[in-house]
């Protein structure tokens, strides 16, 4: 079933308060094949928080996750993730688009600090396939 175009434009609520810690950014990095040195969080750190913003808008809208194709990625920073930060995110369905049956949705994500304060804001690219008949 296609997403509903009313979407654009709708915010979904914050993201649990979610703290940023040593432990936290080593296991990150190790994931991603690098190294915590004790300075600033990996760059694609923010997705900790954009991807639980991302699963809550899928769960919200009813949108089945294994359907999704996740097409692009983009961080902008407006100061680096920190050791000790407590962060939040807050998505935003951007844009809609449907091409062959299928959605593509756009979603940027504002990631604050505890005194809300923007960190950083994500962009995302959602594609949404289009199901079959008799598809769960």
């Amino acid at each position: 079933m296609p997403v509903d175009p009313s979407i654009v434009g709708r915010s979904f609520p914050s993201t649990r308060p979610y703290p940023v810690t040593a432990e936290g950014l080593r296991a990150f990095a190790a994931a991603t094949g690098g190294e915590w040195d004790g300075g600033p969080a990996p760059a694609t750190y923010p997705i900790v928080m954009a991807f639980e913003a991302m699963n809550a808008f899928l769960e919200a809208e009813q949108v089945q996750l294994h359907r999704i194709v996740h097409g692009e990625q983009r961080f902008t920073y407006e100061r680096p993730v920190r050791e000790g930060d407590v962060l939040t995110a807050t998505l935003t369905v951007a844009g809609l688009r449907q091409i062959g049956g299928n959605d593509i949705i756009s979603t940027t994500s504002e990631v604050l600090d505890a005194d809300g304060a923007l960190v950083c804001t994500t962009g995302a690219t959602l594609v949404h396939r289009a199901g079959t008949e008799g598809d769960a």
